[in-house]
């Protein structure tokens, strides 16, 4: 999980001062101390952190209390406000250009995950309602252009290759040709990378950039490197000069240093993030939700944002119909279970609850709920479609036979039809007269 080792000591030097009336200068300090050490262990770039802590420690000492705030949660509001402004104040889109045809170009090292990505870019940029194509023109790492085929293939885009060509300006050139011609309004340049950033590398992207004029210039980094991504996009962006970034397997890094680090180092946005293997897995990065999640305050709205993606208009209502006339079945309970894990999972979604961080859910328990699902799973499937629509209707001898058809002792379907019956429960009065069922009950509590 993100930034976990950091939100935790945050959240433990706030905890120390929510309960102070008065704040002295001594607290302030003891605090900043903290919050620094916590910092450079989370492997944040230490002229960041100095900056960091000093300009907190300024506004903290001198500020004017807030009349709904106590001098706790005043210190609190401003590291936030800090937070958000080191990693960029607000979320940085994507240019597009004026004339209907854009071109994007994706760079980065070898390793940082930047072909698939590339599939990543299309599943998101379709949802914006574009219509991308990809060109291949890593025409030295081996397989390169495969591996691009196996992307583009995944997500159902087209992509334009020439594998006699040794000329990466000439395979985008004809690339934006093709694009143009067959109605493509995108086009994302997967380029050469290398293992480390030298001047053979750098004059090839530069005469690409000179040649194809893109409108995004994208580098991808790998936030587990930590300041050695940081490192990398200070070269690229001081040799080709990049539009903004893209920090592949944040999900993974629980320091989080080189996405606190990225931009006041480079002073280039990081525009997406890279948060799971899925190729639906990118995400808009938002400094303030990022903020809000590093100090335990959840992210309700991205959250809110993946619910409604995962769960479209014509499912919303016609679950609204089935809870008004009380038909909601283990089939609805079973589809419910799969849009949590649409979601990201049990632990995606705790971090973005309010005060629901791994300090108060542990690895061990979401684990379990993530084997719980698979049980239910499974003994839902073992049963017959009455038993589905109706599991007043299990008795001894169907719950014996549902337990070997699905390998879950009967005590375990006996805790699945608790659930599902609370579930449903919950749902009915999620489905008040004049609201739209748009959410999910909590089902793995």
């Amino acid at each position: 999980m993100a930034f976990e080792g950091l939100s935790e000591k945050l959240q433990g030097v706030f905890k120390k001062l929510r309960g102070k009336g008065v704040l002295t200068e001594a607290d302030i300090d003891e605090a900043m101390r903290e919050v620094k050490l916590a910092l450079l262990e989370a492997d944040v770039n230490f002229k960041v952190v100095k900056d960091f802590v000093a300009a907190v420690k300024e506004k903290a000492s001198g500020a004017e209390i807030h009349a709904s705030l106590n001098p706790g949660q005043q210190v609190i509001k401003i590291v936030q406000d800090e937070l958000v402004g080191l990693m960029g104040s607000a979320q940085s889109k994507l240019t597009y250009s004026p004339s209907g045809f854009t071109v994007i170009m994706l760079v980065g090292l070898q390793g940082t995950g930047k072909t698939t990505t590339c599939g990543k870019l299309v599943n998101f940029l379709r949802k914006e309602g574009k219509s991308p194509m990809l060109a291949a023109c890593d025409i030295y790492r081996p397989a390169a252009i495969d591996q691009l085929e196996v992307v583009a293939g995944q997500v159902n885009a087209p992509v334009y290759t020439d594998r006699s060509s040794r000329d990466p300006v000439a395979i985008a050139q004809a690339a934006i040709k093709e694009a143009q011609l067959k109605g493509y309004n995108i086009l994302i340049v997967d380029t050469a990378g290398r293992l480390q950033i030298d001047e053979e590398l750098m004059d090839e992207l530069k005469l690409l950039k000179k040649s194809i004029r893109p409108h995004e210039i994208l580098l991808v980094v790998d936030a587990l490197t930590g300041q050695d991504a940081v490192n990398a996009a200070k070269g690229f962006n001081d040799a080709l000069g990049v539009d903004g970034i893209i920090m592949t397997k944040l999900d993974g890094d629980s320091r989080g240093g080189a996405a606190l680090s990225t931009k006041s180092v480079t002073g280039k946005p990081i525009k997406f993030i890279g948060v799971g293997e899925k190729l639906d897995a990118l995400e808009p990065f938002h400094p303030d939700r990022m903020a809000s999640r590093i100090l335990g305050m959840g992210d309700v709205i991205t959250l809110i944002e993946q619910a409604q993606d995962a769960y479209d208009e014509e499912k919303a209502e016609e679950l609204e119909r089935k809870m008004r006339k009380n038909e909601f079945t283990l089939d609805d309970f079973l589809e419910q279970m799969g849009q949590v894990r649409k979601m990201g999972g049990i632990a995606k979604i705790m971090g973005m609850l309010p005060g629901m961080g791994r300090t108060k859910v542990s690895d061990d328990q979401i684990e379990q709920g993530e084997r719980d699902f698979a049980r239910m799973e499974a003994i839902i499937q073992s049963m017959t479609k009455e038993e589905r629509r109706d599991p007043a209707v299990l008795n001894a001898s169907r719950r014996k036979r549902i337990s070997a058809g699905s390998g879950q002792p009967v005590a375990m379907i006996n805790q699945m039809v608790k659930r599902y019956e609370e579930a449903r429960k919950m749902m009915k009065q999620f489905m008040r007269p004049g609201k739209r069922g748009r959410g999910m009950p909590n089902l793995f509590q």
